[in-house]
């Protein structure tokens, strides 16, 4: 006789067990698909399909076995979350749950059923994504800038409606404007999101991924690097002023002068609020232009919409 392997005493004396139903029913058999009073039920792993809205894409498979190890000992102590889609389910929090149930050959697993439309589905799953310490900076990012392309809000909103800070909101999507090849090396765990964060002022890609191999060579740290990004970005200002005058190009005149300290001040400022590469150009005469560089199109649509809520303008343009 294959022996049963429990839900756990206490998801199954929360559930309760109808006097008919006799001994506990084998893996092979579906349990009762009625729901309690808080939704909760037990239903066929096969019928329930994964989140939409999941950005996760690593798994540990060392730790969904641990996990499914464990819920053979002890028990699943909580059930994953999920919501009705026609005659079937659809997975709204749990997945590494799921996986390691299905790992552990249940063939049924008790879930809590809730109402949730798309929006709030994906609320959920940022949220989830949002408390896991485990998830990667990278895939937090991709999950908020799913939901801002989705649904069309702003990152002002989308902090309102999870109760966050802007700047939380700000500060994972700004991260997916760097290369790919340092975004994986975030998602690897090689460099972490503070390192990430402190090479976004240099706006060269190719500085960017150079910085990032750097810091996973000699293991620099976080305060490290960002002093090191300041001291390349003060060495690039550090250069021949454009002036646009008749004499500008008199051998007698000697040498072009450097910037002046607050032209490099206010340069480098607008850096670290813009989060991107930023250049000041000034003649003699006191005219000039400010250039702000960005990267890809949604660096565009981030410094586009950070220039209006700036004035109080709304957009009027997007990048092609």
């Amino acid at each position: 006789m294959f022996e049963q392997k429990r839900l756990g005493r206490g998801l199954e004396a929360l559930l309760g067990r109808p006097l008919d139903q006799g001994p506990a029913s084998s893996l092979s058999e579906p349990l009762l698909q009625v729901e309690d009073e808080q939704g909760f039920t037990s239903v066929p792993v096969r019928d329930i399909d994964p989140n939409p809205f999941q950005p996760r894409n690593d798994y540990d498979d060392a730790e969904i076995q641990a996990l499914a190890d464990s819920i053979v000992e002890h028990g699943l102590l909580q059930p994953p979350v999920v919501r009705r889609v026609g005659n079937r389910y659809q997975l709204i929090a749990g997945e590494r749950r799921l996986k390691a149930v299905i790992r552990a050959g249940f063939e049924n697993v008790t879930v809590q059923v809730r109402e949730a439309d798309d929006r709030q589905l994906a609320e959920m799953a940022v949220v989830e994504n949002l408390q896991r310490k485990d998830l990667n900076a990278i895939e937090k990012a991709r999950s908020f800038q799913q939901y801002l392309q989705r649904f069309g809000c702003t990152q002002e909103e989308l902090a309102q409606r999870l109760q966050l800070d802007r700047s939380t909101v700000a500060n994972l999507v700004r991260l997916l404007e760097l290369p790919a090849a340092v975004q994986q090396l975030v998602r690897e765990g090689k460099i972490s999101q503070g390192h990430a964060r402190a090479l976004l002022p240099l706006g060269v890609e190719e500085e960017q991924l150079g910085f990032a191999q750097r810091i996973v060579r000699e293991g620099l740290s976080v305060r490290a690097t960002e002093s090191l990004v300041q001291e390349t970005v003060k060495a690039a200002d550090v250069e021949p002023l454009a002036v646009f005058s008749p004499d500008a190009t008199d051998p007698a005149a000697g040498p072009a002068r450097t910037r002046q300290d607050n032209l490099a001040d206010l340069e480098q400022e607008l850096r670290r609020v813009l989060g991107t590469k930023v250049e000041l150009k000034q003649t003699k005469a006191g005219s000039g232009r400010i250039v702000i560089h960005f990267a890809s199109p949604q660096e565009f649509e981030r410094l586009q919409g950070q220039l209006y809520q700036t004035a109080g303008q709304p957009r009027v343009a997007q990048a092609a």
